[in-house]
């Protein structure tokens, strides 16, 4: 009974909102504020496997052939996860999605330190699985912003989601020896104290979410679909799915690029830095460079998009992933500053094409399917990356980091072919 009487309050809540433009406008607002104090935690979290996640297995493996499996692995995990996100978002919210998915996320972490301290090997695959939850939810939470706004916010909305992950991807990367510190001092080895932080951030970035996103943003937009004229399809329907189709396969491909080439660098960069004699503050500091270019440009990047187009971003997104694998590739291994320019453009390349696909995606797909869409073409980023990560390993063990990074200078320049492609004049003469 007292279920009845909450889910009939919940009702009475978002149905004040679908007459009130102020009352919506509000809501954007706290949405907003909400998923931006989630993702500056969601961003702590997500750093801590970024940053030692390939060391651990080296250490643990003795071996650099596998080196690429924890990203891999976490990168599995979170395609799972954006699948599950996103469908339980479509049904339940975006609070109850995102809240759970970071909290799981939280447990996974929870699941490596335990792993570290029993230098169990078959706990920490798993375990790194499960921490993979965290990395979906921290991509997810970027949609939210967007439900409630309008066509020319939509990229912006994502960026202003984006920018505050830099406050705690940034720290993270470079609380590396503090947090190692502190794990020696209650007797967990040193690698997992990235890990400690990992989870206390998830687990917080969950909370947030849960207790402050009310009453949800998909929610209410779904409930506006519901109850607009432009809801009900009119004769040009065949014209406009073929559209969305094209937008989210546009969008999609953008993402899908620029992770593989992303994941597979940036992975290989702490062992590339650690057989060259660097240590684990220098790591943190060229990956603390790396992850601040992949969120700290993101309000700029957004407004760009919003401005001059999502394709033309998405170009520019190629051309800097093409730069940042030639300087990566010629750097001088001694060259710590060369390091830190091409981390820094491959991170800011990312950028620029998962905030144009991302508006790609959210253009070409509406409340009534948009978590289900934005979730399933995040399994397809996540299983790109595990891709790129696991690869990554064989090829640097195999040959080196050089041919890496102009592999992924070369996949790089495929993003230019597909948006002139679709540039091209859609036919839609054949459509009766």
């Amino acid at each position: 009974m007292d279920l009845s009487r909450s889910s009939t309050k919940e009702q009475e809540i978002i149905q004040s909102y679908i007459h009130s433009p102020d009352k919506q406008r509000n809501l954007y607002r706290r949405t907003l504020v909400t998923v931006i104090f989630s993702q500056i935690f969601g961003g702590a979290g997500l750093a801590a496997g970024i940053t030692v996640g390939a060391l651990l297995a080296q250490e643990m493996l003795g071996t650099d052939n596998y080196t690429g499996v924890p990203t891999a692995l976490f990168t599995l995990g979170s395609a799972v996860a954006a699948l599950l996100v996103g469908r339980f978002s479509q049904k339940h919210g975006r609070r109850l999605g995102l809240g759970l998915g970071f909290i799981t996320g939280g447990i996974g972490a929870i699941g490596v330190i335990i792993s570290v301290i029993l230098n169990s090997i078959w706990l920490l695959f798993p375990s790194l699985f499960i921490y993979g939850a965290g990395t979906a939810t921290n991509l997810q939470a970027r949609y939210a912003g967007t439900d409630l706004a309008t066509s020319k916010q939509r990229a912006t909305a994502v960026s202003m989601a984006m920018v505050f992950t830099t406050l705690g991807a940034v720290t993270g990367p470079n609380l590396v020896n503090i947090m190692g510190d502190f794990a020696l001092s209650i007797g967990v080895p040193r690698l997992g104290g990235s890990f400690i932080l990992a989870a206390a951030a998830y687990i917080l970035a969950g909370l947030v979410l849960l207790i402050f996103l009310r009453p949800d943003p998909l929610l209410i937009a779904n409930e506006l679909a519901k109850s607009s004229v432009k809801a009900t399809r009119n004769i040009d329907e065949p014209k406009e799915m073929y559209a969305e189709r094209r937008g989210i396969v546009l969008g999609a491909s953008v993402m899908i690029v620029t992770q593989i080439v992303m994941i597979a660098i940036m992975t290989m960069t702490p062992v590339h830095m650690k057989h060259h004699g660097y240590g684990l503050g220098e790591v943190g500091l060229v990956l603390g460079f790396h992850i601040g270019s992949m969120y700290l440009p993101s309000l700029v990047t957004g407004i760009l998009v919003d401005k001059i187009g999502r394709k033309v971003m998405a170009v520019a997104s190629g051309v800097t992933l093409l730069t940042s694998g030639i300087i990566a590739a010629l750097a001088p291994a001694d060259s710590l500053v060369m390091l830190i320019v091409a981390l820094s453009l491959l991170g800011l390349g990312w950028n620029m094409g998962l905030i144009s696909g991302t508006a790609l995606i959210v253009d070409s797909t509406n409340s009534t399917n948009g978590a289900k869409v934005q979730g399933s073409v995040d399994v397809l980023i996540a299983l790109a990356g595990a891709s790129g990560g696991a690869l990554s390993g064989m090829v640097v063990a195999h040959s080196s980091f050089s041919a890496l990074s102009f592999a992924g200078s070369i996949l790089a320049i495929m993003l230019i072919p597909i948006m002139f492609w679709s540039f091209k004049k859609k036919k839609f003469s054949s459509i009766t």
